[in-house]
């Protein structure tokens, strides 16, 4: 079980809302936290390998504004680590007011070489973690009329060549916000965010890498960047109160090609 990591400054009288972002330490969750905050949110940051990066996040949002951002380190492959994060974020500032499954691992998986250990590891992050922390969290969630964002991708509808495995998992991360949009209402709204191409994927060092031929498959002609999905997450959670189990593709017009 991992720990956590901000637990020194707990203040049940908040008037600020409270959104646990799963994944947050950099990229497109580091931006969600960031616009998040900017609309007076607190922050409970989760991450699993980034520790460092996500308390250089928390520090720079406390600066911003002091006792709003809290980091809970966990490995949402294990069911115990994913009871202790759904124990902990709610007991940072007393409430909840919204999940954001944004956590995932993407990684090939060739039919010729895939393996259990990367069923489990894709399923585990996409798809496991954001039913069983979304279970746990409702009763929270109901209290406060909140909502679950869960970011899904447009290749849960159209499989990515070689990447069968992911794009099964986020096909069920998908069908889970519709599920569950029926399931908790009306107490709680929950809705997806499927990205496209938003930003270059790493490699193991930690690069991107750049492939500019994707570039003329997308209509707009360019990446979207992370703020674009932040600003989406922002719009479903503070201006769509009459929006639920819907999945807002955010990818310049990728889907629209064969």
């Amino acid at each position: 079980m991992k720990q956590d990591h901000s637990s020194s400054f707990q203040d049940h009288s908040t008037p600020f809302k409270v959104a646990l972002v799963t994944g947050a330490a950099r990229r497109i969750g580091a931006a969600i936290c960031r616009a998040l905050h900017m609309d007076d949110w607190n922050l409970v940051i989760h991450c699993n390998q980034s520790l460092a990066e996500a308390e250089a996040l928390a520090h720079e949002l406390n600066q911003l504004r002091p006792h709003s951002a809290q980091v809970v380190q966990a490995d949402l492959t294990k069911m115990v680590d994913i009871q202790f994060l759904a124990s902990a974020a709610p007991a940072a500032w007393g409430r909840l007011d919204a999940l954001i499954n944004n956590a995932s691992t993407f990684f090939p998986t060739p039919i010729s070489g895939a393996t259990e250990e990367q069923w489990d590891d894709l399923l585990g992050s996409n798809l496991k973690a954001p039913f069983f922390l979304s279970q746990a969290l409702y009763p929270e969630l109901s209290q406060q009329r909140g909502c679950i964002i869960n970011i899904s991708d447009i290749f849960a509808v159209r499989p990515m060549p070689g990447h069968t495995i992911y794009s099964i998992a986020k096909a069920g991360n998908s069908m889970l916000t519709k599920s569950l949009a029926l399931e908790m209402a009306p107490q709680v709204r929950v809705n997806g965010v499927a990205p496209g191409a938003i930003l270059w994927p790493e490699n193991a060092d930690g690069k991107e890498v750049v492939n500019t031929d994707k570039l003329a498959q997308i209509p707009l002609g360019t990446l979207g960047g992370a703020q674009a999905i932040a600003n989406t997450v922002k719009f479903l959670i503070n201006e769509s109160p009459y929006i639920t189990g819907q999945i807002l593709a955010v990818d310049g017009g990728r889907s629209l090609q064969q």
